[in-house]
C-alpha cells in the first residue's frame, strides 16, 4: 500500500491540480461507498467485483479500515460500515446544517416561523439546523434531536424519495409508535400517502408528532444524504393560505442548499 501511495505521488507531483490525486484514498473511499450500497454487509469477493479492484488490492484496504475501526469483519467473514465512521458522519452532518443557515434566516423573514433542516440518520430524522421564530409563541426543536419518520412533515418528505420497499423496510425496523392520536401507525396508510407528496412536493404533519402544531416539509435536492427543510409553528397560523404561499418559497430554499453542497 505504501507502494501505492509513493507512485500515485510521483506521477502526479508535477501535473495539473486534477491529477494531484492520491489513487489508494481514492480506492479506500469508494470501497467504504460500495460496502454503503450493499445496505448491510458484503464479502471480499462481492466488493472486488463490484469495485472492479484486484483482489490483493481489495484485502490490502479492508485490513486497513479494519484497524481503523471504519470497517466491521463480522463472523461469518463478511464486512460492514464501522463504528469510527459514526462520528464522522454525524460531525459531517452538523457542519452541513451551519452552512445553509443564511437561507433559513432569510425563509424565517419572508414566512414569519421557524425553519429547521434535517437529515435522514440511522433511519430516523436528526434536526441539524434551525432559524426560530421571531413570534414569542413559536416552535422550537434542539438541535441533534431525533425522531420517527412516519410522525414528521420533514419524515415523510424524505420517505417520498424512496422506493416503496425501502420504507416498508424502513417502518419495519424503527416502528410506528403513536406520537399523538393522529400519528399515522399502519405502514400501509403512510405508504399510499407518498406518491400523493410526491407529486406535489412537499409534506405535511397535521399535529402527528405533537398536538397543536403544524409542520410543513420538503425535501432538499441533490443532498450528499437524505435531507428535508421544515417550517413549523401553531395550527392557527399554518393554516392552507400559509401553505399555498410557503410552499413555493421553500421549494426555492431547498433548491438553492443543494445547489450549495453538489457544489462542495
Amino acid at each position: 500500500m505504501k507502494e501505492d501511495v509513493r507512485n500515485a505521488d510521483s506521477r502526479t507531483s508535477d501535473g495539473p491540480r486534477d491529477s494531484q490525486k492520491v489513487q489508494v484514498i481514492e480506492r479506500a473511499f469508494g470501497l467504504l461507498e460500495t460496502l454503503v450500497s450493499f445496505r448491510g454487509s458484503a464479502t471480499a469477493g462481492e466488493l472486488k467485483e463490484a469495485t472492479g479492484l484486484a483482489g490483493p488490492t481489495v484485502h490490502r484496504l479492508l485490513h486497513t479500515l479494519v484497524g481503523l475501526g471504519m470497517v466491521h469483519q463480522l463472523p461469518d467473514r463478511r464486512y460492514a460500515l464501522g463504528a469510527n465512521l459514526v462520528p464522522l458522519g454525524e460531525g459531517a452532518t452538523r457542519q452541513l446544517g451551519g452552512l445553509a443557515v443564511p437561507q433559513m434566516q432569510s425563509l424565517v423573514r419572508e414566512l414569519g416561523e421557524s425553519v429547521n433542516m434535517a437529515a435522514m440518520e440511522s433511519e430516523m430524522v436528526v434536526y441539524i439546523a434551525q432559524a426560530p421564530s421571531p413570534h414569542s409563541m413559536r416552535m422550537f426543536t434542539e438541535v441533534g434531536r431525533r425522531v420517527y419518520l412516519h410522525s414528521t412533515g420533514v419524515g415523510k418528505a424524505m420517505l417520498s424519495t424512496m422506493e416503496p420497499k425501502r420504507v416498508r423496510e424502513v417502518l419495519a425496523s424503527t416502528g410506528m409508535p403513536a406520537m399523538t392520536p393522529k400519528t399515522l401507525t399502519k405502514p400501509e396508510a403512510l405508504v399510499e400517502q407518498l406518491p400523493v407528496i410526491a407529486a406535489q412536493g412537499y409534506a405535511i404533519d397535521d399535529e402527528e408528532q405533537e398536538l397543536g402544531v403544524r409542520c410543513l416539509a420538503v425535501p432538499i435536492p441533490k443532498g450528499p444524504t437524505r435531507m428535508g427543510l421544515s417550517v413549523s409553528g401553531p395550527t392557527a397560523r399554518m393554516d392552507d393560505a400559509f401553505i399555498r404561499h410557503a410552499v413555493p418559497l421553500m421549494s426555492r430554499t431547498a433548491g438553492e442548499i443543494g445547489r450549495m453542497f453538489s457544489r462542495r
